[in-house]
């Protein structure tokens, strides 16, 4: 297949209302060329409408998108370099696999479309199927005939709208892989909207965290999952403990304490004034049992193979959870210890 120019996806203030509802909210985004980007969030967040703006299902109440150096803001779908995947699949099922994937190619003449087929065959690991039914395959091949039909018009920009959540577990992870690998072997920019931050970590490049139609925080998985910028966000990338507090005065240094009911902490800096009232954010793995910190009585400890899961409980009543090594401390329920963090591996958010 020829390769497609590398074009830079731009959204502007992008806003969409429906009567007085705000679904999306002046939404400023720039994705790289041959960026995997993940949209992230429960429903009703805005992620799908802003997903359809950027094909032409959606007219925008204000804002723009733009595509290198092409305003696609007032065109219809059809004309926009830009194709869009839809989580039914939508294959037909009088047709062979090569009839739905040559669909859209009938303007190539026969010897070019049936190439572009048995190339786009190929890319999806699918030789062999081309005389098959879509009722014949798994669900995982029928996702790679629907994902081979929107590459086939070699769009510039891909759009995928919760591509795997037809799938049980066991194949959504494996097609996650053979997606992603599909995507590294073509370099065209992907756009796949989610509410599985698990699977958002494992495709995305970067990750946009959409809460009430606004982007709350883009970034990298790691990032994200790192220095949330928000306890929804925290939240939503996995299991974190919230410790309220109040912030103490601003020292030189990396750190800044925080003064809890149970006694100071100290975590990772930042720019919030003293007095205000925050939370701690710390993951169970960072939460280390048996070091200077937090007064906590073990509560349960749960061994799962290569880790075992600890809950905490504060003097107030409070649970925390612990995530570590195994060894011998389901002998150690009901005692009363300490657990600590470093302050590196904790973050300091409003309340």
């Amino acid at each position: 297949m020829a390769e497609t120019p590398a074009l830079r996806l731009r959204l502007e203030d992008l806003t969409k209302r429906f009567g007085t509802h705000v679904a999306v909210d002046a939404v400023n985004l720039h994705l790289e060329p041959g960026e995997f980007f993940c949209l992230l969030g429960p429903s009703g967040c805005g992620k799908s409408t802003l997903l359809r703006m950027i094909a032409g299902f959606e007219t925008p109440s204000s804002g723009h998108v733009r595509l290198g150096d092409q305003d696609l803001t007032a065109l219809p779908p059809h004309r926009r370099p830009v194709n869009m995947m839809v989580q039914s699949y939508a294959l037909f099922p009088h047709m062979s696999v090569a009839r739905n994937i040559g669909y859209g190619l009938k303007g190539l003449g026969r010897g070019a479309a049936s190439a572009r087929v048995a190339d786009l065959l190929r890319l999806v690991r699918l030789e062999g199927f081309a005389d098959r039914r879509p009722e014949t395959l798994s669900g995982g091949q029928r996702q790679r005939v629907a994902l081979a039909r929107a590459l086939a018009r070699e769009p510039k920009l891909l759009l995928l709208d919760e591509p795997l959540g037809a799938l049980d577990r066991g194949l959504r992870e494996e097609t996650q892989a053979e997606l992603r690998a599909v995507q590294r072997r073509l370099g065209t920019a992907f756009v796949v909207v989610t509410h599985d931050p698990e699977e958002a970590m494992m495709l995305a490049d970067r990750i946009g965290v959409m809460e009430g139609g606004r982007l709350a925080q883009v970034g990298p998985a790691a990032e994200l999952y790192r220095r949330p910028a928000s306890r929804f966000v925290a939240g939503l990338l996995g299991d974190v403990n919230l410790i309220p507090g109040r912030l103490g005065s601003a020292e030189a240094g990396d750190s800044r304490a925080v003064e809890t009911a149970h006694g100071p902490v100290r975590a990772a800096a930042t720019d919030l004034p003293e007095g205000t009232s925050v939370v701690v954010a710390v993951r169970p793995e960072n939460l280390i049992v048996g070091t200077e910190g937090l007064p906590v009585t073990i509560a349960d400890a749960v061994f799962l193979g290569d880790r075992l899961r600890r809950t905490l409980r504060l003097p107030d009543g409070t649970l925390l959870r612990s995530s570590g090594r195994p060894g011998d401390e389901r002998d150690l329920v009901g005692s009363e210890t300490r657990a600590g963090f470093a302050a590196a591996a904790a973050v300091i958010l409003p309340a």
